[in-house]
């Protein structure tokens, strides 16, 4: 069985999760010049609620605790407001568009949106649509810990600086937005562990991934799998 202590040498990488709405609601209000503001507000994270993640050693739980959000927040994180953490930013911390606190159910969001926009008229119509239901934020950990099996992550410090708070029509699953190593990542994992833990990973990974084999017609493993093994084992 594989080593799942080395999941908390993983290194710092930006990570995304995303969950269903949440008090979430969009509505006009006066401007003060005559015109109307759309302000959202909604939670981008609900603290003290587990969910299932999964990384390369397989799926494990994962708690953001309460005041996770605490120094990040006190230090003036820069933190824009997108649609699926890409294009042009909505709102913004640093602009005074967009403020962020966290209190008894998670991180609270509240956003000024500009209602000439056509990114935010489109938003609002997808919003009213239904056809996105969904926020996630982008995010570094800072401070975790695991329990002694591994088996459960507690993220209790964030930054949230450059990171994002995202409205996603169609959020990363939270079953798979754990895994963000890139091959050197791997490469490093794969060395702390002895040969017998390798060939381990590799046929989970080979039971997981091969096609059904077809009726009638000679299968077995690839030779990719074959030389991704050897290159494994030869480590």
């Amino acid at each position: 069985m594989p080593d799942l202590s080395v999941r908390a040498e993983r290194p710092a990488t930006l990570q995304h999760r995303a969950l269903p709405f949440r008090d979430v609601e969009l509505r006009a209000k006066p401007d003060g010049t005559g015109g109307d503001t759309l302000t959202f507000t909604g939670y981008a994270c609900v603290t003290e609620v587990g969910y299932e993640m999964e990384d390369w050693l397989g799926p494990f739980t994962e708690v953001v605790r309460q005041g996770a959000f605490t120094k990040t927040l006190a230090e003036g994180a820069d933190v824009p407001f997108l649609v699926n953490h890409t294009g042009l930013t909505l709102a913004r911390t640093k602009s005074g568009t967009m403020r962020l606190a966290e209190d008894d159910t998670g991180l609270h969001t509240e956003a000024d949106l500009d209602p000439a926009s056509p990114h935010v008229q489109a938003l609002r119509s997808a919003m009213d649509r239904g056809d996105v239901d969904e926020m996630s934020f982008g995010f570094w950990i800072t401070r975790q810990q695991w329990s002694p099996d591994f088996d459960q992550r507690d993220i209790l410090e964030v930054s949230l600086n450059k990171g994002d708070v995202s409205i996603v029509n169609y959020g990363a699953n939270p079953n798979t937005a754990g895994a963000q190593l890139n091959a050197r990542d791997v490469q490093s994992q794969l060395q702390r562990l002895s040969p017998d833990e390798r060939r381990a990973v590799f046929d989970r990974l080979a039971a997981e991934f091969t096609p059904a084999p077809v009726e009638d017609v000679p299968t077995g493993p690839s030779l990719a799998l074959l030389q991704a093994r050897a290159r494994a084992l030869a480590l």
